[in-house]
């Protein structure tokens, strides 16, 4: 049986860097893992009205397929030092109704990345203080910091750097290791 993995995009444009990295790492996954991206996009913004009978039927749909996921993989650019407010959305989205996050007690990992120097470390930093919150238990190490990643893909979204690859699969097999030991 294959373990489900939800990953989890932090950027809605349609050619983002992080979108390029997660579809390379779902090649990259072994066989007993199965990662599926789930997309954010479409959800409203979240609000505390819209808990029980109101909820609109994205959130319902995202809670669904994330209730059916064991463990989560974030890949997020950083915006103004922190996460995009599509990804804090969508944690929010999925903590509620209060009592039924879809988050809790399943395995993390989180994977930023920059155009810059910075890797996307304030990002990563904060997605972590909320995975913290929601009780996702996220792995230490290694951590993955992605600097200038406009280098290391081609147009078509595939890891020209061998170094990169070997990083990204070295990340996995951690968090597969990881997991396992979790479960």
């Amino acid at each position: 049986m294959k373990h489900k993995i939800g990953v989890i995009v932090g950027s809605l444009r349609e050619a983002s860097f992080s979108k390029r990295f997660a579809k390379n790492l779902i090649e990259l996954a072994s066989d007993e893992f199965e990662l599926e991206i789930v997309p954010i996009g479409d959800l409203p913004l979240f609000n505390e009205d819209f808990d029980g009978d109101k909820a609109p039927e994205a959130y319902n749909e995202f809670r669904s397929k994330m209730k059916e996921k064991q463990g989560f993989i974030f890949v997020t650019p950083e915006y103004n030092r922190s996460m995009p407010g599509c990804l804090k959305n969508a944690m929010d989205v999925g903590s509620r109704p209060k009592g039924q996050s879809i988050w809790a007690g399943k395995p993390g990992m989180v994977i930023s990345l920059s155009q810059g120097n910075m890797s996307g470390f304030g990002a990563n930093h904060h997605l972590r203080q909320v995975l913290v919150n929601l009780n996702v238990p996220t792995m230490p190490q290694p951590e993955i910091y992605l600097a200038k990643v406009q280098e290391m893909v081609d147009a078509e979204g595939n890891i020209t750097n061998p170094k990169t690859t070997e990083l990204l699969q070295k990340g996995l097999d951690s968090y597969a290791n990881w997991f396992k030991k979790l479960s």
